[in-house]
């Protein structure tokens, strides 16, 4: 027998992230869709699951309160196109190296992206 999976609450389909900080002993959680939110903990999970509540509470009062809450990033759709300021000389030197490479200088910059992501 099968047993099916509930939906995720809006809380827990935020993007969270735990690592140890040394200076504050203990596993930060902070979630990329509320910046000024964190939790620490001892326990690393256990950073994670308050911070989960912590952002439950806040949606909670954001929508008694009429403020919308904002939409996760896995949820958030993306057209695959900025545009990106940079200095005149970078911008000969990337286009200098993508022509050394024979690709266009939106293929190579890409390349750059993807290796650092």
């Amino acid at each position: 027998m099968s047993k099916v999976a509930e939906r995720p609450s809006l809380a827990d389909r935020f993007s969270y992230s735990v690592s140890w900080s040394a200076d504050d002993e203990g596993f930060v959680a902070t979630v990329a869709e509320f910046p000024s939110l964190s939790w620490i903990d001892g326990d690393r999970r256990a950073a994670e699951d308050g911070l989960v509540a912590l952002v439950a509470e806040v949606l909670e009062d954001m929508g008694q309160s009429g403020e919308p809450a904002p939409e996760p990033f896995g949820q958030r759709t993306f057209s695959g196109k900025f545009n990106l300021r940079l200095p005149v000389g970078l911008h000969r030197e990337l286009a200098l190296k993508a022509e050394r490479e024979q690709q266009s200088l939106n293929t190579y910059v890409v390349s750059l992206l993807a290796r650092r992501a």
